[in-house]
């Protein structure tokens, strides 16, 4: 007896419709055998689902099981398949109806009671159920919430294998679980930007950079408030859409970070990646690529701390995301790719001891060790950083002003206005913000007048400034201009965005 069950496997945030066919044989000695390319996770499901039959009353056949998992040159990881198997062996035996099965893509992993577990990528595979012409869902319960917000598609949540039984034979009735897709506004949720003592410089490019979606680079010494500000940057960015909600959530699906009574994810991610980290850590990657702390920050922010401290070859990886806006994982099987559109906020002292260039405490660093230091981050990394910003020591009358400085939420309302306005300008253009502007965007859009060309022509020369860094400065300058409501980029606005290239003032 023959049996089929659509199920799925993932590649990256990519599903793959895979058949589970089943065949039942009473001639020769009894064995259980899965074809297909399974990996050992898949191979294993034979013992779970025996000891799972057995726990819920169900009798193993004594038969020869072939179970192959078309198209059978796709390699098949992770232990999704053991409730489609389960589900397929019943059929062939006739204890469920097979045409009742050609309705439902079905995934899951059973425990040794019978339990059905949470398997990764639920959303990934949800979203791709229209493209294999299913409309049905069976999922374990909880995975519910995550891909509930898919429209157009019935989700069925079953938490054992004789629910599932049950509800597939017409004994029981479960029904279609929907949840409302508008999203929550968090960013009351982070921290303030009001809670920030002076700094206000600082918090100006901080504005820029959430407007047009530019990387951030802060240097300053000990105690400045670098990391604090570089924590209130999610705050006073736009509140994620639908759309990137998804888009985020899938990743989160993909890594298993998804908790059991969570949903989307409505907020923008922030990740603060620890400096002891690998370049795979950071970038994804590993025999099974997942994706790395690059993909985690997709559609939000990037925090590296203590810039310098991280390992050189990890910093050079974070050159392609920040350049294409995605990852690139090659594997002898297969490439995969993780987006990774983020903001990259960096901090950093000037020098060792944190000192160089501080008004009030003098550097004990000796020049060789500052060049070291200051090496250890390649001139490639940094010229692909649109705003270098210097923080410096906050002053004492600042820290005992008790006057209410302008919170997060006056900033945001000035950043969404801005990105609205980019967002009509880029949308025929495939892009949302500045920061994503290609040479024939900068054509279009970055225009500017002779006294701008004389400006930005002499600090090219003065700063010795890259190509790079003359297109960092016209997108930086059209989102000045953008938060200032102009149409058109002026002087002003050229040499706002000069002065945030610091690292070239100082010869860095």
């Amino acid at each position: 007896m023959l049996a089929r069950v659509l199920s799925a496997h993932l590649l990256g945030i990519d599903a793959f419709a895979v058949d589970v066919e089943v065949d039942l044989a009473h001639r020769g000695l009894p064995h259980f055998n899965i074809v297909g390319l399974p990996d050992t996770a898949v191979k294993e499901s034979r013992d779970r689902i025996r000891a799972a039959f057995k726990n819920v009353g169900f009798s193993f056949p004594i038969k020869q099981i072939t179970v192959n998992l078309a198209p059978a040159d796709l390699k098949k990881e992770g232990s999704s398949f053991d409730l489609p198997i389960a589900l397929g062996i019943l059929a062939a035996e006739g204890h469920l109806p097979k045409e009742i099965l050609n309705d439902f893509l079905v995934v899951g992993e059973l425990s040794l009671e019978g339990k059905i577990k949470s398997v990764k990528g639920a959303l990934c595979i949800a979203s791709k159920l229209k493209e294999f012409g299913i409309k049905k869902l069976v999922i374990p319960r909880n995975n519910a919430y995550e891909v509930a917000v898919v429209k157009d598609i019935d989700v069925y949540p079953v938490s054992n294998l004789s629910e599932t039984v049950a509800f597939l034979r017409g004994e029981k009735s479960i029904t279609p679980l929907k949840i409302d897709d508008n999203l929550v506004d968090e960013h009351f949720f982070y921290e303030d930007l009001s809670e920030v003592k002076g700094q206000f410089h600082v918090k100006r490019a901080l504005e820029i950079a959430a407007s047009g979606g530019h990387n951030l680079l802060l240097i300053g010494p000990p105690g400045s408030g670098k990391s604090m500000l570089a924590r209130r940057l999610p705050g006073i960015l736009p509140p994620i859409t639908i759309d990137e909600a998804i888009e985020t959530t899938k990743i989160y699906s993909v890594a298993g970070m998804i908790t059991d009574s969570k949903g989307l994810i409505t907020s923008r991610p922030f990740r603060s990646p620890h400096h002891s980290s690998s370049d795979v850590a950071l970038i994804g990657g590993g025999q099974i690529p997942k994706p790395g702390e690059v993909s985690l920050a997709h559609n939000g922010v990037l925090f590296l701390d203590e810039l310098p401290e991280f390992k050189r070859n990890v910093l050079e990886v974070l050159r392609q995301p920040l350049e294409d806006g995605f990852v690139s994982v090659a594997r002898s099987y297969a490439t995969v790719q993780f987006p990774a559109k983020f903001i990259l906020i960096a901090a950093m002292n000037p020098c060792p001891c944190g000192h160089y260039g501080d008004s009030l405490k003098s550097c004990s660093c000796t020049p060789n060790m500052i060049i070291r230091y200051r090496s250890k981050v390649s001139g490639p990394l940094l010229d692909r950083i649109d705003i270098h910003i210097e923080v410096p020591r906050v002053d004492y009358k600042d820290l005992k002003d008790d006057t209410q400085a302008e919170n997060s939420k006056t900033v945001r309302e000035r950043v969404i206005k801005a990105r609205e306005i980019q967002l009509k300008r880029l949308k025929n253009e495939g892009i949302f913000c500045n920061a994503y502007m290609k040479t024939k965007h900068l054509k279009k859009f970055c225009k500017l007048d002779e006294e701008s060309h004389n400006l930005l022509e002499k600090a090219m020369q003065k700063f010795a400034l890259s190509a790079r860094a003359y297109s960092k400065i016209l997108k930086v300058a059209r989102t000045i201009a953008d938060l200032e409501g102009s149409q058109n980029i002026k002087s002003h606005h050229i040499a706002e965005a000069i002065q945030y290239r610091s690292l070239e003032r100082l010869n860095f």
